[in-house]
């Protein structure tokens, strides 16, 4: 009996313990509260502030909400740190910080090719390559820029698809921007018969080709013959167009072929293929050979 009553006195001794600890420390609650409160509120006004004045100096919208998202956390972060030094739990904040380190050292090497697309998405939106809208060519994608986040890039291939690139890929790799430059040069390649007038054939394709439109200005239209085949004088014809989307540069080239068809077939210059000859005979062979 004396065991237990000896029991029940410990226990509320250690009851009115804690309970005139916890009345001591009541004013340090409060006061944690509404710092707590109060470090809401500005973490989210210094959201505000800085994406305000990032949209002004920055036209890559992920890092404007990577950067404002960061500051608002770390301003939540060092609002709860120093609500637990109110609270006298110091210890804590430090075993808080080790307890981070740790965590973030273990999901570094968890999530290293996300993280590599991460830090491969800022270095992107930073040095700007490209934008959205650019026509772009990767090792395996060619189409337009869609959208430009930190994890990928979104390509809509000339096809309808839409591929989403990882961006670690896109920076280790070769890209090519055809929207970097607003002209792009336009390749022909053709050939004549081997009596053809090659000055006379000079002139007619360059004032064929001066007559189409859209041609980029102060780029000259430029023809030069390439080779000799067994039928044929080959050539290639080059001429510049204002660029912005794939499909001028792919009519421009279609128009390109079908004025020179007519104006040789008026001019009566004779087309030549550079393998007419040894296509001929290979299908002689197949018949001699039936």
């Amino acid at each position: 009996m004396l065991e237990v009553d000896k029991a029940f006195s410990l226990l509320g001794t250690k009851l009115h313990s804690w309970l005139r600890q916890a009345i001591m420390l009541l004013p340090n609650v409060l006061i944690g509260a509404v710092v707590l409160v109060i470090t809401f509120f500005v973490a989210r006004l210094v959201r505000r502030l800085i994406a305000d004045v990032l949209r002004r100096v920055s036209h890559s919208e992920a890092i404007n909400d990577l950067v404002s998202a960061v500051a608002y956390l770390v301003t939540l972060l060092l609002g709860v740190f120093f609500v637990l030094g109110i609270l006298n739990l110091d210890k804590t904040v430090t075993s808080l910080l080790a307890g981070v380190g740790i965590i973030g050292l273990a999901l570094g090497f968890a999530f290293q090719d996300i993280a590599a697309n991460f830090i491969a998405g800022i270095i992107i939106a930073i040095q700007r390559p490209f934008n959205v809208g650019d026509m772009v060519q990767t090792t395996t994608f060619f189409g337009v820029v869609e959208r430009i986040s930190l994890r990928t890039v979104e390509i809509r291939q000339v096809t309808g698809e839409l591929v989403r690139v990882p961006n670690k890929s896109v920076f280790e790799n070769a890209l090519i921007n055809f929207s970097a430059n607003r002209f792009r040069r336009v390749d022909v390649d053709g050939g004549v018969r081997h009596d053809s007038d090659l000055e006379h054939v000079r002139q007619v394709a360059l004032e064929t080709i001066a007559q189409l439109p859209n041609l980029a200005p102060d780029k000259p239209v430029q023809l030069m013959f390439t080779a000799f085949t067994n039928d044929a004088v080959t050539f290639q014809l080059r001429f510049w167009i204002l660029h912005s989307k794939q499909i001028e540069y792919v009519g421009a080239k279609s128009d390109a072929i079908i004025a020179l068809k007519r104006a040789f077939d008026e001019a009566d210059i004779s087309l030549a293929g550079p393998d007419s000859s040894s296509t001929a005979a290979s299908k002689e062979k197949k018949t001699a050979q039936q």
